[in-house]
């Protein structure tokens, strides 16, 4: 730690650096910045930077509300779009109170939590997201709604057009922080974008989701245009999703993978799948945490409505990728609820949670799903056992309110704050009068 403190001080010194911003997130996944001058980056280290809690979604109560953060110094990088005008630093930091206890409402610290408690078993926890967003003419809209930038669609190249330049320019931006891209292309939608990062362990890949989301809004200010990672801005269009690929792995060996199994899936890959599976509508009020989350998923276009798994099955809710034969290193499976609004933190957390639930209960893998499962009726659904995910926030909230699983996970604190939150957003959704009500309704009844 010293050497990476001393290595962050020395940058600030050799770039002259002007500003270091401090980041962290509230409960519902919003970064969070205060900006220091370099002469105090020392003291932030040691002794932390102070700030109320109370004044951040569900960071803590008002009797407990001093809290500090402690940047960590090992997710230091100079922020590309400041360029040489007054160069910027940015880190990211626990949370503590403080007599020096982490904060149990820290989203960061869920996550440590949880991996910390996957480590005692032997395993590290990777993940591998595939980000989807819309880049819009403006975040302002009229009677016709948002307007995306362009009409293409999936994969299609459209040379020198907005979504070109601006994905060679976010992907050029982001590996200058230190993200590795693997892939970046035109989506389905009209100004719909896909950016995928390389697998890193969960905590840099968390990290990483923040930043991301920051450079691509910035981009899209410096371009002209609006960036939105809303889940379903377009009820004509496919929503934005983040399929993310998860696996274990033991020291350096690939815990999904035996070699001969079938899909060369071991028994402790199969388990985590179950645990997924058997706990998707407790997580879902996290992974899916907004109104608009369930426009999504119920809206077709390969977003995923029933529960059950597939080997490459796009219509499945866990999909396990075909790949390069006898690769073991690259067995993983993949979630395909999650979108691109949910908190990273506390998403990983529950998604890692549920897998080991069912790797320490030995959950029973049920059978895959071969068929299209949008294909079927809701009979030919019920006789194959492939249960809903919930059609509606509320439905999602009923399920996570008598979870264990995610009471546990999650902490007492951070539990009741989303569920308070989500309930909140619930009531103030369900008192709107829509326009489809009024155009359905208004001249006939």
């Amino acid at each position: 730690m010293d050497k990476q403190r001393d290595f962050v001080l020395r940058t600030i010194e050799e770039r002259s650096v002007k500003f270091v911003r401090l980041w962290f997130t509230d409960v519902v996944g919003t970064l969070k910045s205060v900006a220091i001058a370099p002469a105090e980056v020392e003291g932030a280290f040691t002794e932390g930077i102070g700030f109320d809690g109370s004044a951040i979604e569900g960071l803590s109560r008002t009797f407990e509300s001093d809290l500090l953060a402690f940047p960590d110094p090992s997710t230091f990088q100079t922020l590309p779009w400041r360029g040489d005008i007054d160069p910027t630093g940015r880190m990211f930091c626990d949370i503590t109170t403080p007599d020096g206890v982490p904060a149990v409402a820290d989203p960061r610290n869920v996550l440590k939590r949880t991996l910390a408690r996957a480590a005692d078993r032997g395993f590290t926890f990777y993940t591998h997201p595939e980000i989807e967003f819309y880049l819009l003419r403006s975040s302002k809209y009229g009677e016709d709604g948002p307007q995306p930038v362009d009409s293409a669609g999936y994969f299609d190249n459209v040379p020198g057009g907005t979504a070109h330049d601006f994905r060679r320019r976010s992907v050029r931006m982001l590996e200058d922080l230190g993200i590795s891209v693997e892939f970046s292309h035109h989506e389905a939608g009209p100004g719909q974008n896909e950016i995928d990062l390389r697998y890193a362990d969960a905590l840099t890949t968390a990290d990483n989701i923040m930043t991301f989301r920051t450079v691509v809004k910035e981009v899209a200010i410096e371009q002209g245009v609006y960036a939105t990672f809303m889940p379903k801005p377009f009820s004509q269009y496919p929503g934005s999703g983040m399929h993310t690929h998860l696996s274990l792995f033991e020291g350096d060996a690939n815990a999904f993978y035996e070699p001969g199994a079938q899909y060369q899936l071991s028994k402790i890959g199969r388990q985590f799948i179950a645990g997924l599976l058997r706990h998707a509508n407790e997580i879902s009020a996290v992974t899916n945490q907004f109104v608009n989350s369930y426009k999504r998923l119920w809206g077709g276009d390969e977003a995923p409505s029933f529960i059950c798994w597939g080997h490459n099955n796009r219509s499945a809710l866990v999909r396990v990728p075909l790949y390069k034969p006898n690769k073991g290193q690259s067995a993983r499976v993949e979630y395909r609820a999650i979108d691109s609004a949910a908190n990273p933190y506390l998403a990983f957390s529950l998604l890692l949670a549920a897998g080991m639930k069912g790797i320490e209960e030995g959950y029973e893998l049920p059978p895959e799903a071969e068929d299209d499962v949008w294909a079927l009726t809701d009979s030919e659904r019920r006789a194959l056992g492939y249960s809903p995910l919930p059609a509606s926030l509320d439905h999602a909230i009923e399920y996570m309110e008598t979870s264990e699983l995610v009471a546990e996970t999650l902490g007492e604190q951070v539990f009741n704050y989303v569920l308070a939150n989500k309930r909140a957003e619930w009531r103030d959704y369900r008192s709107q009068v829509t326009p489809f009500e009024l155009q359905r309704n208004l001249e006939i009844l």
